[in-house]
């Protein structure tokens, strides 16, 4: 009888249990030859404005998305998407409200790599877009079609599309661009690896060969050019567009402006002469390598401090020297800045971190990785509450950790191959896994942190720790260079991390640190130090705001030769 009763129970479940839709995803015949291995996305958006892959975000507008890996593909064949697999921001794919949508297939290519390490991973590739997954030339994406979804009709996709290579940027009277190969990259990576530089070139460069000039060093993530910097007027009749991230009307004009200016500001006979140069640095990881030598990435670090950048002064006649390279940023690029000087004091003379990533990892955001247990979730005795991510100036949250977790997870997997902003925190930070690819941090789906791999950040990446525990060794060689600037509203926490270094620098002697941090009053990402200017102003002004900190320096430690009123040195 309870045999019966369980047959019939299963019978029941059953008839009532939903259908797995199914999901055909053809090739076209020209586009199928250069696919293997990769990642396969079904994206879905309610909005026919914006494709569904331009449309993934943090925010409560983004775009579903769902993620499969697949290798050995052939030609010829067609794909059937595993309606099993993560989404995001829906998880599963039967909460998904029946409605009209607009669906795309996207396939995101990854290219095998035979590290120097001993490990063989398949892993997404730049092409000089930035490691935009979305953007990557070669990769092949369908048409979006709008569909009407109930759960159960099953879609056919054919992917017709493919990115086009980028066109790169050609040199001007002022601006001219390197490509560089680095031996340590490519020895690293088991290929030729590339770095790229835009170097922006001082007045009457041309006229006076034997003037040589500091550098100004600007990190952030990959520039296409040059940015901020125009020979001619704003153009005529610009649309004034509103911009939803400032809150204004017009704010392409006030770009265009503020890049005339700096020209202006530029070529003026009074303004100081030295060389400033942007980096591309993008990897199989995200745009940006972070600038420093890491177990995943590569050296990085050695390869822009000790190949690129002497590269870069021998061709445009930089002095060479430590005293005169300074160098800025901010976000990811105040990381960098920070990280550089502390971990080449002696070949850098002074930063300027505005608005930087985590410098303290007991405030990585909103998680403490060496006390937390769990990044996502704040646990009580009674009650359990999500940790928070994203914020305005007023403190209205928009996303929580785990948010920006899973939309990582469905996009790029467990490997770390998303491209984004928390898969590259782990690749720099993190010891190199069994499997070769980076070591988690903590469960991508459940939020349970590794100490083992906490510990592995402390001591090779956490900048407040590392300067802490060395100073008796660094401070000499930072005392008088590190400037940290960050808004007490930043929409990311970033100055949570910001304050827990500055009560580590206040306290140090022999030597006192003798720099200086601030913060703009609830100044949202990313202020950068200029309390008189609101952020869409000051962020436009890097190459600018810092100079009378820089030439101020130079005069304290520049030698004796050094001609500080046209900021040249003859040899």
């Amino acid at each position: 009888m309870r045999i019966v009763y369980f047959v019939l129970l299963l019978l029941i479940v059953s008839c009532n249990a939903p259908t797995t839709p199914t999901a055909n995803i053809t090739l076209a015949q020209d586009l199928a030859g250069g696919i293997k291995d990769g990642r396969l996305l079904l994206l879905f958006h309610h909005d026919e404005k914006t494709e569904p892959r331009f449309a993934v975000s943090d925010d409560v507008t983004s775009a579903q998305v769902m993620g499969m890996d697949f290798e050995d593909y052939q030609a010829g064949n067609s794909l059937s998407f595993d309606f099993g697999s993560f989404g995001y921001p829906i998880e599963n794919w039967q909460e998904i409200p029946a409605g009209e949508y607009w669906v795309q297939a996207f396939i995101v290519k990854h290219e095998t790599f035979n590290r120097a390490d001993g490990h063989v991973i398949k892993i997404p590739m730049d092409q000089w877009e930035g490691r935009q997954w979305a953007r990557t030339p070669g990769n092949v994406y369908s048409t979006p079609k709008k569909i009407s979804w109930d759960g159960e009709t099953g879609l056919d996709i054919h992917i017709d599309q493919i990115i086009p290579p980028v066109a790169e940027p050609e040199d001007t009277e002022f601006i001219k661009h390197i490509k560089f190969k680095s031996k340590l990259l490519s020895d690293f990576w088991g290929r030729d690896i590339y770095l790229g530089a835009h170097v922006l070139l001082p007045r009457d460069f041309d006229k006076n060969p034997n003037e040589y000039y500091p550098l100004m060093i600007y990190h952030g993530h990959f520039p296409s050019d040059f940015g901020g910097f125009r020979t001619t007027p704003p153009d005529d009749n610009i649309e004034e567009t509103y911009n939803a991230r400032f809150n204004i009307y017009g704010y392409e004009k006030i770009e265009q402006q503020e890049a005339y200016d700096f020209y202006q500001k530029w070529i003026s006979p009074d303004f100081k002469k030295f060389i400033v140069i942007e980096f591309q640095h993008a990897n199989p990881f995200y745009d940006d390598s972070y600038a420093v030598n890491s177990q995943n990435i590569g050296p990085y670090g050695d390869a822009i401090t000790y190949e690129l950048i002497p590269h870069i002064e021998e061709q445009f006649r930089g002095i060479g020297d430590g005293w005169s390279r300074f160098t800025y940023g901010g976000s990811t690029g105040g990381w960098e800045a920070l990280a550089v000087q502390v971990m080449y004091p002696k070949e850098y003379n002074g930063c300027f971190a505005a608005c930087p990533d985590p410098i303290d990892f007991r405030a990585f955001t909103t998680v403490n990785i060496y006390e937390d247990q769990n990044a996502y979730y704040l646990n009580g005795p009674f009650r359990t509450t999500e940790r928070v991510g994203k914020r305005n100036y007023l403190g209205h949250v928009s996303a929580m950790v785990k948010d920006m977790n899973h939309k990582e997870l469905a996009l790029g997997g467990t490997k770390t191959r998303s491209g984004d902003q928390w898969d590259v925190w782990q690749a720099v930070y993190s010891p190199v896994g069994e499997d070769g690819y980076p070591k988690p941090i903590w469960d991508r789906y459940s939020g349970e942190i590794d100490k083992e791999v906490a510990n592995h950040w402390k001591e090779n990446f956490d900048l407040r720790y590392i300067m802490e525990r060395d100073w008796s060794k660094l401070g000499k060689d930072l005392e008088g260079k590190i400037h940290i600037y960050c808004g007490d509203m930043d929409n990311y926490y970033l100055n949570n991390a910001v304050y827990l270094t500055e009560e580590f620098l206040e306290k140090t002697s022999e030597p006192y640190y003798g720099g200086e941090v601030k913060y703009g009053d609830r100044a949202e990402h990313c202020w950068n130090g200029d309390p008189t200017q609101p952020n869409y102003i000051t962020r436009l002004r890097y190459n600018t705001m810092y100079l009378d900190k820089i030439g101020k320096r130079l005069q304290e430690t520049a030698p004796s030769n050094f001609n500080q009123k046209t900021w040249t040195l003859t040899k």
